[in-house]
Order: C-alpha cells, then structure tokens, then sequence
C-alpha cells in the first residue's frame, strides 16, 4: 500500500478523469501528490522489491510442490498473489538457457575428442603406430603430424561433383540435371559449404553444432503451443477447458522443467568437480521426478481418473518424443542453412 500522500484536486494527472476514491477509473493511477522525498522513493522501491519477491517465492512453491494447482490457479482467475505464466516462463527460460550455454559452450576443446573420433595425446606408441598405419599407408607419423591429418581431412556436403554454382547451373540450364527448386537450394548450400570448409573438418563441425544448439530455444518455443494443441485434443470434450487453458498448463510445465534442469546442471558441474560419481543417481532422481510430476499435474488439473489420465500421460509423451524429433530435424536443417 502506497504511503505517499493523497492529493486533495480529484483530476487525474496522468488522462484527466475526475478521481472518485483513491484510484482513476480510467488509467488505475493513484492519485497523490507528485514530488517525492528521497525517503519516499526509496521506500516505495522496497515495497515494491518485497511485493515482488514475496509472488516469486509463493508461485515457485506452489509450481513445485503442488502439480497443476498455479494453473487451476490461474484459470479460476486467482492471479493476483501469483506471477504472471507468461512472466515466469520467458524469465526461468532466459536464466535457464544463460546458464546451459555457459555450460555447454561448443568450441574447439569441447569437441576435440568427438572430433579425432581419439583422444590423440593419450594414445601410447602401439596405438599411435597402428593409427598411422591406417591413415598414412602404413608409413609412422607423429602424434601432430596425426592430428594434422584430422583437421585436414575435410568434410563433405551434398554437391561435392561440382566445383562452383556456375559449373552446376549450366548443367541445369543444359538440361543436363534436372533438379527441382529445393534439390537446387540444397545443392547450391552444399557448394558453398565446401568451399568454405574445404579443408577445415573440425570448424565446420563446430560452426554446425553451435548453430544446432542454438536452435534449441527456439524448438522449445515451437513446441509448446504443438504440445497445448495436443492437450486441447485430448481433452476435447471438456468444454470449459480453452486452448489458453492448456496453453498455461503447458508453460507451468515448462517452467518446473526449466528449474529441474537447472538443479541437474548444478549436481553434474558438483560432480564433475569433486568426482563424486553417486551424484548421478540423484540427476536421475530428477529425470524420473518430472516425468512423475506431468502425470500429477494432468491428474490435479483436469480432475480424471487414473486409468484416463495415465493413457493420456502416455499419449502427450509419445507425441512429445515424435514432435521433438520431427523439430530437431527440421531446426537442424535450417542450421546448416545459417552457418
């Protein structure tokens, strides 16, 4: 509540409307008097920092411990002691994705091993030896004369015939290759990325899975409206239920999987640097804890009984597995479009 003093004219500074009470009618500004002490500032910042934190804690509470409750919430139109879905979806996702690229960042160390397919300064002299074998005729070569053969291996992408666009659209023109356009798109990508990773195999794969990881996010976003449509279908004969009503269900669920994969990404980093290997079992704990918590949640939000709801559990989990594949490969194609 505001401790600032009330202004005794009953005209709104801000629209002009005639104040009746405390509040405009109009534009919900309080009507008080506009100067302020620094006191007054100050205090009414902290007011509101208190306000704020005290929605944080009561909406992340009740997303964890009670399943599906912040939506029934919300749908009832009991939103005013909780944060806006949409608010805590964009930032949970926002911490959750700053964190996961710092973590998972894709550059060369991160990817040395899957690349040389070897951990190449390991490998002992036997090894070593049987390695060039393979990859030099059989004549010895040195730990960085292999690893230079790696990286000058090169990569190869659709159109590797043809050495430039102007070679492979005569032939087009000619009547030679009769591609249609998207044979021609892929074709001409193909061209290009050869030309700019000729002889670079390891930053082409790294340019590559930097672009697909950063397609994450946006898969997510995709996803999630598929995922509420999905509901709308198998609830279709609850007719009080709308499409922003799944909608809202989807994103609490988003949001409590954005706040599980944090506490994962912290057991693993624990994990990582003191060696304490248990530490999986508890990020397995995890993993099993929110496909646990969908089923509570369709349970507590749409009111059915087990056998209906555990179905229909298995049914949004085979959609969500076939949508999530289907947009992976979709997002990864259009990542080798945009390196």
């Amino acid at each position: 509540m505001s401790h600032l003093i009330e202004r005794k004219e009953k005209n709104c500074l801000n629209c002009g409307t005639t104040v009746v009470g405390k509040y405009c009618h109009e534009c919900g500004q309080e009507n008080v008097e506009p100067k302020e002490t620094f006191w007054q500032l100050a205090s009414h910042f902290f007011s509101d920092m208190t306000h704020f934190d005290s929605k944080v804690f009561t909406s992340m509470k009740d997303l964890i411990l009670k399943p599906g409750f912040l939506s029934k919430e919300y749908v009832r139109g009991r939103r005013s002691r909780y944060l806006n879905p949409i608010r805590m979806y964009f930032f949970t996702s926002f911490v959750f994705f700053l964190i996961f690229f710092s973590l998972f960042a894709i550059d060369e160390n991160s990817l040395n091993i899957e690349i040389n397919n070897r951990n190449i300064d390991k490998i002992d002299s036997i090894k070593l030896r049987q390695l060039s074998s393979e990859l030099n005729n059989g004549k010895p070569l040195t730990k960085e004369e292999v690893k230079r053969k790696f990286d000058s291996s090169g990569i190869t992408f659709t159109g590797t015939t043809y050495k430039s666009n102007e070679e492979y659209d005569s032939l087009v023109k000619a009547g030679v290759k009769k591609h249609n356009w998207f044979e021609r798109m892929v074709t001409h990508k193909g061209i290009e990325l050869n030309e700019k990773y000729h002889n670079n195999k390891r930053q082409a794969i790294i340019d590559l899975s930097a672009s697909v990881q950063h397609s994450i996010p946006k898969m997510l976003f995709v996803l999630l409206p598929l995922l509420a449509l999905f509901l709308k279908l198998l609830y279709f004969r609850h007719k009080d239920f709308y499409y922003t009503d799944h909608a809202i269900f989807t994103i609490h669920f988003y949001t409590f999987i954005f706040i599980v994969m944090l506490l994962i990404f912290g057991i693993a980093k624990i994990n990582v640097i003191t060696g304490a290997a248990w530490l999986q079992y508890i990020n397995g704990i995890f993993i099993l804890v929110i496909f646990f918590y969908l089923y509570k949640a369709m349970r507590n939000f749409y009111m059915q009984s087990r056998v209906k709801t555990i179905l229909k559990y298995f049914l949004l989990l085979f959609f969500f597995l076939l949508s999530g594949i289907t947009l992976f490969i979709i997002f990864s194609f259009i990542s080798i479009f945009e390196i």
